[in-house]
């Protein structure tokens, strides 16, 4: 029924998203979405939505902060907003959130099955137990605060889910997938990973069979009373020999995000980033001639297309570095630069336009995008470029000229 997908360690950001960033966040999520939805199916965004590094490069592209536990939030709140409107058409709902909102998980999702026709019970159920498993099953130190449920009209679904540990400062992010296994309290993960913070339980594991089995005897034969009085006597017990312990389990896609915030060259993958650049260079002109003749609009808005493109099109492995898409839309709060707004109100533009075409059968715009996604991958082999701090230097200096904007003020 379910199988965890993949989890992040991001740093614990506090702060809010302003109302000229969310709402930005909102069309050009509703419209990537759409695009991926439209170009590979419902299937394959929630796959995508269950990839720990594709999710985080999602959030980079869109203009919040590059590596902080706000992606989260902020995401899923956007595709809320922007696919509720859509959700007749595309199929896709999304229910949850943080805090209140992620306890209405269940009655949201019994709402939508009546008015669509899936087993809302059953989903309800799935979202309560998705959550038990990484609160209670798995006990790693991270308290759930979050928690997004992403359906499609025929029942399968992606869960994105965010703990908290405030002594280490840091946020975990768990994500779900429903395709996969047939348990939820048996080996519903391919794996689990994370720095060493400790012991870890994890009762999900097939060799923790007997531990379930006895906690259920124990309950029926003993009650709570005495099961208290049971665990104190075995906290005085010494720990069981090394050579008893869980051995490591195989990796699942995970992603750690380091504490900080400046974009560094060691944060990017710069061939691709140079391959990006020079896709824009020479694609440009040929694929996007109307475009470039708009007032306002030219080569700087490409370059942000052909980073979208690739979160459309690029495969898993290329979202190593989400430090990366960041280069689109800057981050909100000035790194690697401010939000160019003229950039990414282009970029919305020019995606709602491909999207609209091809809803009509013309498709020459998203297969510009494409060629533009498959020319950078062409080009990175050999593309050179200045360095990282080069262009964010560059791109800092020209910030005024694209309206660039951040929690701090206007350039």
């Amino acid at each position: 029924m379910a199988r965890r997908a993949g989890s992040a360690d991001l740093p614990l950001h506090g702060g809010h998203v302003p109302r000229w960033l969310s709402d930005r966040m909102t069309r050009l999520g509703a419209v990537i979405s759409e695009a991926i939805v439209q170009e590979y199916g419902r299937d394959e965004l929630l796959r995508r939505l269950a990839h720990p590094f594709w999710f985080q490069s999602f959030g980079a592209v869109m203009g919040m902060d590059w590596h902080s536990s706000g992606i989260t939030t902020s995401v899923l709140g956007a595709l809320k907003r922007g696919l509720t409107p859509l959700s007749g058409e595309l199929g896709l709902h999304v229910c949850g959130g943080k805090g209140r909102h992620s306890r209405l998980t269940p009655q949201e999702l019994i709402g939508i099955g009546e008015r669509v026709g899936f087993d809302g019970d059953a989903l309800a159920k799935a979202s309560r137990l998705v959550a038990k498993v990484d609160s209670a099953a798995i006990q790693d130190g991270f308290d759930l605060y979050l928690h997004g449920f992403i359906v499609a009209d025929d029942g399968k679904w992606t869960v994105v889910q965010q703990g908290m540990n405030d002594e280490s400062r840091q946020a975990r992010r768990y994500h779900w997938l429903s395709e996969g296994l047939t348990s939820f309290v048996e080996t519903p993960h391919a794996a689990i990973d994370g720095p060493r913070q400790g012991e870890i339980v994890n009762l999900t594991d097939k060799r923790a069979v007997a531990s379930r089995t006895g906690q259920l005897d124990i309950l029926a034969d003993l009650g709570p009373t005495k099961i208290a009085l049971e665990f104190a006597a075995l906290r005085a017990e010494a720990e069981p020999p090394a050579e008893t312990l869980p051995v490591e389990q195989p990796l699942l896609p995970h992603l750690v995000m380091p504490a900080h915030h400046d974009v560094r060259s060691s944060d990017v993958v710069t061939r691709r980033l140079h391959g990006a650049l020079a896709a824009a260079a020479e694609r440009g002109p040929a694929d996007f001639a109307d475009l470039l003749l708009v007032p306002g609009v030219g080569a700087r808005t490409v370059q942000a297309l052909a980073i979208v493109a690739e979160v459309v099109h690029g495969a898993p492995y290329r979202f190593s570095d989400p430090a990366r898409f960041s280069f689109a839309h800057g981050g909100k709060d000035r790194h690697p630069f401010p939000v160019p707004l003229r950039v990414y109100d282009h970029t919305i533009h020019v995606m709602n336009r491909a999207v609209r075409k091809a809803k009509l059968g013309e498709t020459e715009e998203m297969e510009a995008l494409r060629r533009l996604d498959a020319e950078a991958r062409r080009l990175e082999r050999f593309a050179t470029g200045p360095s990282v701090e080069e262009m964010i230097a560059d791109e800092r200096e020209r910030s005024a000229s694209y309206a660039g904007r951040s929690v701090f003020g206007w350039e």
